[in-house]
């Protein structure tokens, strides 16, 4: 049985990210600041920022899924948040690639596309926005994102570790599905994140297939539903909010998603399952 550390394992996503892997028959070990609120495996109190004690736990593991973080800008100093998850992601790093892990998942996001956190109000260059898209922050927290994905890229060229690092959509965990119908005919509420979801047990299983699958390199991969978490169709959204935007590298005749998942579904032969649709009544 293989071994893994999941780090962020207590948090919102990192909790069915530890499911996935303990119900699929990996030994787990959730590394985090505090306890779970439902214990599913061992977990190891540990400061991501000490790389002594990030060796520590990570000493015998065969992979390692990287998700604890100071999850979204403006919540601490902008310095802390940057030092914090560029730190915290250069030590797990570090000791993985030392130590011979071979295969690393971190916990990017589609903040780094800039939009999200934008003081300066920005439209995206072009939807569905792929893994080519610009990534043009203006905030520290989509800032270190992007230093923690050529973090990756250097320790694969260091030592062949694999590491992919998934540019996360707004991460909807099961009981956050309620809260759908307060937005799903509202263009404004969430047009700073393109109106993507990402269900967590479905970003649970792209987590456990991205150890599973080999010679991944260092890639980044959107992790979103195939459609927005509207019902407003794609192109009606952005008519509403981004009419500027003319250049559309797909049809988008329905609600498809504007945070392109295409490369996730290929490289990984994932699909996600949990759509929003399943859990709420539409009027």
């Amino acid at each position: 049985m293989s071994k893994v550390v999941i780090t962020g394992g207590s948090g919102k996503l990192g909790k069915w990210v530890v499911k996935e892997f303990v119900d699929n028959g990996y030994e787990v070990v959730n590394v985090d600041t505090k306890l779970p609120e439902e214990p599913l495996c061992r977990t190891v109190l540990t400061n991501l920022t000490n790389l002594g004690e990030v060796y520590g736990v990570l000493s015998d593991a065969d992979a390692v899924v990287h998700l604890a973080a100071i999850p979204v800008a403006y919540s601490h100093p902008n310095e802390v948040t940057f030092q914090n998850n560029v730190m915290a992601t250069y030590n797990i790093l570090e000791a993985a690639s030392t130590l011979g892990i071979q295969k690393a998942v971190i916990a990017s996001s589609e903040s780094s596309y800039g939009i999200c956190f934008a003081v300066h109000p920005m439209e995206p260059k072009y939807v569905p926005i792929d893994e080519e898209h610009p990534q043009l922050p203006q905030d520290s927290y989509g800032l270190s994102k992007i230093v923690n994905e050529k973090t990756a890229e250097m320790f694969h060229r260091k030592t062949g570790i694999q590491v992919a690092c998934f540019r996360l959509g707004n991460v909807i965990t099961p009981d956050m599905y309620p809260l759908f119908k307060g937005f799903i005919h509202d263009a404004v509420e969430r047009e700073r994140i393109l109106w993507s979801y990402i269900d967590a047990r479905d970003a649970g299983t792209a987590c456990r297939l991205a150890i599973e699958t080999d010679n991944l390199g260092a890639v980044a991969l959107n992790i979103a539903n195939d459609e927005t978490s509207m019902d407003i169709k794609s192109r009606e959204l952005m008519a509403a909010r981004y009419p500027n935007v003319t250049d559309f590298r797909e049809e988008l005749s329905g609600y498809e998603t504007l945070l392109s998942n295409k490369k996730a579904k290929e490289l990984l032969n994932w699909q996600p399952v949990h759509v929003w649709r399943k859990y709420v009544a539409v009027d």
